[in-house]
């Protein structure tokens, strides 16, 4: 299994990104795919995750109404667009999904935004 996460830049506040995560090694439709972030001396945290199997898709409290997540299944890849972004949402974005066998994670996009 791997997680390829991309996207990741320097944008002043307010700005926009877009994440994505290129997934292989396992049935892509069968999964959920979230994506985590850690900020500087904080925990990682859990901002979104999509269900390929049903759609169903969750984000936490800071990101709703400005990050938007999506799945492409034909391209196996999940992306989250980042908009109205703020100095807060700097951070290392990682890409994650559990499946039967293990739990995986990418290894991370930095996300800098500025003030």
């Amino acid at each position: 299994v791997q997680l390829q996460a991309s996207g990741g830049g320097l944008v002043q506040a307010g700005g926009s990104l877009r994440l994505s995560c290129a997934a292989s090694g396992f049935t892509f439709g069968d999964y959920a795919i979230g994506w985590f972030r850690q900020a500087p001396g904080k925990e990682r945290e859990g901002i979104s995750c999509i269900s390929n199997s049903d759609g169903k898709i969750y984000y936490v409290d800071s990101v709703k109404g400005r990050f938007t997540i999506s799945s492409d299944n034909a391209k196996n890849t999940v992306y989250l667009q980042m908009n109205s972004l703020k100095p807060e949402d700097t951070a290392v974005y990682y890409c994650h999904v559990v499946t039967r066998a293990n739990q995986y994670w990418g290894q991370g996009t930095l996300v800098t935004v500025s003030s």
